[in-house]
């Protein structure tokens, strides 16, 4: 018989992820509307990045990453075990990405990739929780 996990107060970290990625996916995807439509923006020129690639190519990269982490986080919320793998594989990723983004905009990849981790370990080490709690009829 599979073993059933109760849910506790970290359910509200599972929550937190959900929403974090929803966030973080909305600054990514404005992260990318910026890339594509204003290449002026940035604090380096784009042979200054970690990855010397096209700002517009940058851009459309950023917005299609947050749009698929905005859905991510959706599922989350509503406790699919398939929404917290894509959620630690994206978040995942995404810190990396805007790790190497980090010279081009300093202030919101900072933000990005503290949010990131957050949510990693929320998924990681309570993401169960949030199964049970979605079962026991208490949302």
């Amino acid at each position: 018989m599979a073993e059933r996990t109760e849910p506790t107060g970290w359910v509200g970290w599972v929550m937190l992820a959900g929403v974090g990625m929803i966030i973080v996916g909305c600054f990514q995807a404005f992260m990318g509307l910026v890339g594509i439509f204003n290449t002026d923006f940035y604090v380096v020129t784009a042979s200054g990045l970690a990855v010397p690639v096209n700002y517009t190519i940058w851009g459309w990269f950023h917005l299609v990453m947050g749009v698929i982490v905005l859905l991510a986080g959706a599922a989350i919320m509503t406790g699919k075990t398939w929404g917290r793998v894509v959620g630690i594989v994206l978040a995942s990723i995404q810190a990396l990405v805007n790790f190497a983004w980090l010279p081009a905009y300093p202030f919101w990849s900072t933000i990005v990739i503290a949010i990131d981790i957050l949510v990693i370990y929320a998924l990681a080490v309570h993401g169960k929780e949030m199964q049970a709690f979605d079962r026991s009829g208490a949302m």
